[in-house]
């Protein structure tokens, strides 16, 4: 029998989870099992925990339905569970270094009581940890185990869950479980402590519980709000039953009316004006059935409402905590006032705001304008193939609009028809972001299709990074953006759990991979022979893509290769196609290394996919231009010259040299070697890539921009989307050059 059960709910939240898992099972003390349940046998947070438990004997998973939520999950746990001793822990959050064996001491001394509680630091999503939460409940506390009569800092309706240990056989005894809805930890936590015959304190902080961007869902407006009624009735009545002195139910009953009140004081939580009235006369029922005798309201301003409460007087209760919100508003409509009045006259954005929203209209955007390309214009060609009912509009800058195809509607950003499109569409997609006067309409759909995949920091993650920090521009209009998107692409599962914790946010997470990346399993050898032609590639030469990253400590392009030596060294077998960062279009300066034929700039091709498909092998350092081009199954060498620079002055997500697609190269000399002795192609590079596809080539299939189509425009449930096809069986695009293997 293991010393304790840890449960762990793994039902959303990829991103944070691996942490939580690693921070149980990283404990030197290691008597434990760790209950990982999982929702969606299918879904990322299982696969998370399937490979957790590959690696780890002491991991038991359990299913519990998605629609049992939480409380189902933790009950399912309870059920398997073998440990002397449960504890709780939501998947993103962690026991402290060392909490097991401090808990193991604890219990030990106290004699195994029935509950322990301990401390937990809150720790919000971008300022870090805000201290000790509990500290109220040590302040006058009796030295060793004790009833919940003997301290009067008990119960206390605000302790989680996961902030004790409890004996498991006085929660299988008292046949505690968590009731179904929300506030379910208000309901365990007071009849945890009521049934308790044996209670202890440990003044220590054990758990680090994450407060996610997007808030408590106990804070947020909804229906759910009046489940908190029903966990007070509940619990009032439980807690009758048991028959405490007058002391303790009367605390019972004054730390759940201040909970009650404080919803019926927040008209936000309540979203119309008739539930926040129904609320509050069944509260006002409740109150006076569930007043204790001789129970007396507290003075002052909470005492008044307590008065209002069980009186029924909701005018005056409304009329009490208006004034300040009133006063809030008016401040607020003033400051609107003044913003309006300082806006630029001549721009019709207001005007067409006020049409109707244009349920068959969409609008794409790449690279602020930079043409037609990217995941938007992949999702744009579906989208006209599979949604014909739906108009679509592709946005440019004024010097990209003469590059667009002739059969795709365009507009200029900036005109008149793009402020018009920008106020109607129903549904925008974007792998940047559009600027901070587009409005997010209600009932509009964003969709955010990324551009890559992440190797170094993004979002929020790059604040420790003063020069990547810079040039992202201020966190809080990047979190505003963020707000606007209802879906976010992903073409693996390291990017998925990397968008949440960089982009935090309240979007879908689609993972259904890059449709930028559906042309290397559609595109035919006739392709890639008639794409080689068109970027001037001869036919009997083996093209060599190099496509360096942009360097947040650099403003200028310089290349970290001498090209003409690399390609004076390589030989006439050989060409290179140069494809330097978006970001420095029309500053690469390389005319004088043109006239050998021995490269080509491709740097302003319009697809990216193109130029990898006429790419025998690839050369890059930090480029995500290798996630993609990955899925082609090619040579891949990375030139690291520079890491231990980029990697500090950018920061990263894991070490790239540790698990590189192919063989890594410090210096143009080992680089050359690679290329001359043939390591480039041989073996061990055919292993490494496989491990690094594997890794990264997870959903990109050829089907990414159908199921997008299917799923934004079409409505589709995400199980109905097609599965993707497994790596195995996938066939990519061949290479037109017949490469030697060594």
């Amino acid at each position: 029998m293991p010393r304790f059960s840890v449960v762990v709910p793994a039902h959303d939240g990829p991103g944070r989870l691996p942490d939580c898992l690693d921070s149980v099972l990283g404990q030197a003390f290691a008597d434990l099992e760790l209950i990982a349940v999982v929702s969606a046998p299918e879904g990322l947070c299982a696969s998370i925990v399937a490979a957790h438990a590959d690696r780890d004997p002491r991991i038991k998973v359990v299913h519990s339905p998605p629609g049992h939520g939480l409380p189902g999950a933790r009950n399912a746990g309870i059920a398997v569970a073998e440990g002397e001793f449960l504890l709780f822990l939501d998947g993103d959050d962690t026991l402290v270094p060392g909490a097991l064996g401090v808990l193991d001491a604890r219990l030990a001394e106290c004699e195994e009581p029935d509950l322990l509680l301990f401390d937990h630091e809150r720790v919000h999503w971008f300022d870090g940890s805000w201290g000790a939460t509990l500290e109220r409940l040590w302040q006058g506390a009796p030295a060793g185990t004790f009833t919940v009569e003997q301290h009067p800092a008990l119960p206390d309706v605000l302790v989680p869950a996961w902030s004790a240990a409890y004996r498991r056989d006085f929660v299988s005894r008292r046949e505690l479980a968590f009731v179904p809805g929300m506030f379910t930890d208000t309901v365990w936590s007071v009849l945890a402590a009521l049934r308790a015959e044996r209670i202890a304190l440990l003044d220590r902080i054990c758990v680090r519980h994450l407060l996610r961007r997007q808030g408590s869902r106990n804070e947020i407006p909804g229906l759910h709000h009046m489940d908190l009624l029903d966990r007070f009735d509940l619990v009032m009545r439980r807690a009758a039953e048991l028959k405490p002195d007058a002391a303790l139910l009367g605390r019972v009953f004054h730390q759940l009316v201040c909970g009650v009140l404080k919803t019926a004081a927040s008209p936000a939580r309540l979203p119309t004006p008739a539930l926040r009235r129904q609320y509050f006369r069944r509260a006002a029922r409740l109150y006076r059935q569930h007043r204790p005798t001789g129970h007396r309201p507290p003075g002052g301003s909470v005492g008044l409402q307590h008065v209002l409460l069980a009186s029924r007087s909701y005018t005056a209760f409304r009329a009490l905590r208006g004034t300040k919100r009133c006063l809030g508003r008016a401040a607020r409509s003033v400051g609107r006032l003044l913003r309006r009045l300082r806006k630029r006259t001549g721009n019709p954005y207001g005007a067409f705001l006020r049409r109707p929203v244009d349920e068959n209209l969409a609008v794409f955007s790449s690279y602020w304008g930079r043409g037609y390309t990217c995941n938007p214009a992949a999702i744009h060609a579906a989208a006209r193939r599979l949604a014909p009912h739906i108009r679509t509009v592709f946005l440019s800058t004024e010097n990209h609009a003469r590059q667009m195809p002739e059969d795709v509607e365009s507009v200029v950003i900036g005109s008149a028809r793009y402020w018009e499109v920008m106020a109607t569409a129903k549904y925008t997609f974007n792998n940047v972001n559009f600027e901070m006067s587009v409005k997010k309409r209600p009932g509009t759909v964003h969709v955010q299709t990324q551009h890559g995949t992440p190797l170094k920091r993004m979002g929020v993650d790059q604040v420790e990074f003063p020069a990547a920090a810079a040039a992202a521009g201020p966190l809080g209009k990047l979190l505003q953006r963020v707000d606007r998107w209802d879906f976010n692409l992903s073409s693996n599962r390291h990017s998925t759990e990397v968008w949440e914790r960089a982009y935090p946010g309240e979007y879908e997470s689609l993972d259904v991979g890059y449709p930028r990346n559906d042309a290397f399993y559609t595109s035919t050898a006739e392709d890639v022979a008639a794409i080689r032609h068109c970027l001037g590639v001869p036919e009997d030469r083996i093209a060599v893509l190099y496509a360096p990253t942009y360097r947040d400590y650099r403003t200028d392009f310089l290349p970290q290769l001498d090209l003409v030596a690399f390609c004076e060294a390589l030989g006439e077998e050989f060409v290179v196609l140069l494809r330097a960062h978006h970001s420095y279009e029309g500053a690469a300066g390389l005319e004088g290394m043109l006239r050998s034929g021995a490269l080509i700039d491709v740097t302003e091709h319009r697809s990216p996919e193109e130029v990898c498909l006429a790419a025998d092998v690839l050369i890059t350092d930090y480029s995500s231009i290798m996630f993609d081009y990955a899925n082609l199954d090619r040579p891949i060498v990375v030139y690291a010259d520079d890491w231990d620079i980029y990697r500090e002055t950018r920061g990263v997500y894991f070490d790239l040299l540790a698990a590189p697609p192919g063989p890594v190269a410090r210096t143009q000399d080992e680089l050359t070697r690679i290329f001359r002795g043939g390591e480039w192609d041989g073996e061990a590079a055919a292993r490494l890539r496989g491990a690094f596809r594997e890794r990264f080539c997870e959903f990109d299939d050829g089907l990414a921009a159908e199921r997008v189509v299917r799923r934004v425009l079409l409505g589709e449930p995400a199980e109905a989307l097609p599965p993707v096809v497994p790596l195995g069986e996938r066939v990519p695009a061949p290479a037109a050059a017949r490469v030697p293997h060594h």
